[in-house]
């Protein structure tokens, strides 16, 4: 093949042969036959490659593509395409052809005079046309024109133009259109001194426009007055949620009321149908815009309702998420109205749709790490492990919690410095929240000097004991008991909760304790222990001495208290 040969020529096959052979029988198995010639049947044979796919150049596919096409014919008043659009038989000479444009001048008066299309929206853009409608398959419901006071509706047909499939306006509502035409007089010519704009008269355009300003702005006018009365009756507007619904689903509503009112109007009045079906069409991108209207100012208002209910409990880590939910289903409702007004102006959106879909895939495999931070940001919201204002303990950080965002979490430590944690790892963290703490524990160790007798230590207790039962701001089930002879010092470990929930409070209470404690013990002559040391020391050739009682020479005897009577342990 011509490929072989190029690559014979420009690359050594002696050196690179191996690496050559598999990428020939994949240019083999893909290029095309010549014509005329067989494809071989390598691998059990392959399919001949497809026919490349014809479109119409007058966009028929469709009946939304065939009613667009008829409009913007009818509009040029190019009669010879128009008929192109009905299921005429080919005309063979001209006096055929005179008669096919001749119904189609009948067509195009009886829309005139009262016919109408379907809505573009309502129209089908799928090659099959409807398949809900209870009509054959290949036949398509597409409006109505007037004959004699009865609608009769404007069916297409599906059917071969060439080798093309296309729809037309079928034979039976030609029939009937020629039928009409031979009890009516034909469509004349617009006169000269009337201005055609766009394929319709100046004056139907200016029909429809003064309709539509009468329509919309009387209904604006009604919706202001009525939003300006509920704010004289309500008592506090701003905390009123019928008045803040109101004022945001009124002026959008009325625009919609607004589109249907223009639709049954202008489908009444007896003007082009090009004017016509050209702003009815256009006149959906204000029922999408009116939509989208309705949604944004809702989701403003319960957006507000909501944080002003949670600023009032005092959650502003709730308000983050309203905030994120806002803005998400904002640009839900602007990316879905773009894909309505597109669809309009009659763009395919399917291949931008799914060119979106994989975008957000790569997007979101790009972004990991900020999906993971949203995530825990929902979780750490749900869960409510912290708020704002508690003073908690990530790891080695220990501060107060200063705002729970969307990303990450600020909290200000003892050293008036800010850490900024991502709430991905926050929420896979062990967090310890003081705030929460129902109860403070006391529990010192007091320190006794080994040189206390035992009855003065029994007595030592009991003073513990006493200071402890006197403190009414104690739980119950507080003692005060000899724990452990330790290496310096008598220990006798504290255990009470202070039954309050205010650190400050509580740091009073454990003041107050400590120095009833301290000032008994000093009246009744106990001493503390404090840090010291006694070391024996002897010559080497003298008899070894008596140990003391309290400890063996070289061991450290004194208590390891500092001057308060704590201890490290």
């Amino acid at each position: 093949m011509r490929v072989r040969f190029s690559y014979r020529f420009l690359i050594p096959l002696p050196v690179l042969l191996p690496l050559l052979l598999p990428l020939l029988l994949l240019l083999l198995l893909a290029a095309p036959a010549p014509a005329g010639v067989a494809a071989p049947a390598l691998l059990g044979g392959a399919a001949p490659p497809a026919a490349p796919v014809q479109s119409d150049p007058l966009k028929r596919e469709t009946p939304r593509a065939m009613v667009s096409g008829l409009i913007a014919a009818l509009g040029e008043l190019d009669y010879d395409r128009v008929v192109q659009f009905l299921d005429l038989p080919a005309a063979a000479s001209s006096r055929q052809r005179l008669n096919a444009i001749g119904q189609a001048r009948a067509f195009h008066a009886l829309l005139d005079e009262g016919g109408s299309f379907k809505p573009f929206a309502a129209l089908s853009n799928e090659p099959g046309g409807r398949l809900d409608d209870d009509l054959p398959l290949d036949q398509e419901d597409v409006g109505d024109i007037v004959m004699q006071g009865k609608k009769v509706p404007i069916l297409l047909e599906r059917g071969k133009d060439g080798d093309l499939q296309v729809w037309r306006v079928s034979s039976d509502t030609l029939a009937q259109v020629a039928a009409a035409a031979r009890r009516t007089p034909a469509m004349q010519e617009p006169e000269q001194e009337q201005y055609i704009v766009a394929g319709a008269p100046l004056r139907d355009w200016g029909i429809l426009l003064g309709v539509g300003i009468v329509v919309f702005g009387g209904l604006w006018i009604v919706s202001t007055l009525l939003v300006a009365v509920m704010r004289k009756l309500a008592a506090n507007p701003a905390e009123n949620g019928l008045y803040r619904f109101f004022e945001a689903a009124l002026p959008p509503v009325s625009l919609l009321i607004a589109v249907g009112v223009f639709y049954a109007w202008a489908d009444r009045l007896p003007v082009a149908i090009v004017a016509r079906q050209t702003l009815l069409r256009y006149t959906g991108i204000v029922t999408v815009v009116a939509l989208v209207w309705f949604g944004l100012r809702l989701v403003d208002a319960i957006a507000d309702l909501a944080v002003a209910r949670m600023q009032r409990r005092q959650r502003r880590q709730i308000v983050s998420v309203i905030t994120l939910l806002r803005r998400t289903a904002k640009a839900l409702l602007l990316v879905f109205s773009g894909i309505g007004i597109l669809d309009t102006f009659g763009i395919d959106v399917t291949t931008g749709i799914a060119a979106l879909g994989i975008g957000g895939i790569a997007l979101a495999l790009g972004a990991q790490k900020t999906v993971e931070n949203l995530v825990g940001s929902v979780t750490v919201i749900a869960d409510r492990p912290l708020q704002v204002g508690d003073f908690i303990k990530v790891g080695d950080v220990v501060g107060t919690v200063e705002d729970v965002g969307i990303r990450s979490t600020r909290i200000r430590t003892g050293e008036r410095t800010v850490v900024t944690i991502p709430n991905g790892d926050l929420s896979a963290r062990q967090i310890e929240n003081f705030a929460d703490r129902d109860r403070f524990l006391f529990n010192p160790v007091i320190a006794v000097d080994y040189a206390t007798p035992s009855a003065r230590l029994k007595e030592a207790i009991a003073i513990v004991q006493q200071v402890l039962a006197q403190e009414p701001q104690l739980a119950q089930g507080h003692r005060a008991r000899l724990g452990r002879i330790g290496e310096r010092s008598f220990n006798i470990e504290v255990f009470a909760y202070i039954d309050v929930r205010d650190f400050d409070t509580q740091v009073v209470i454990r003041e107050a304790l400590l120095l009833g404690i301290y000032e008994r013990l000093e009246a009744a002559g106990i001493a503390l222990a404090f840090p010291s040391q006694r070391i024996v020391m002897a010559a080497a050739d003298a008899a070894p001495a008596a140990a003391p009682d309290d400890a063996d020479a070289g061991i450290i005897v004194g208590d390891a208290a500092g001057a308060d009577g704590r201890t490290p342990g």
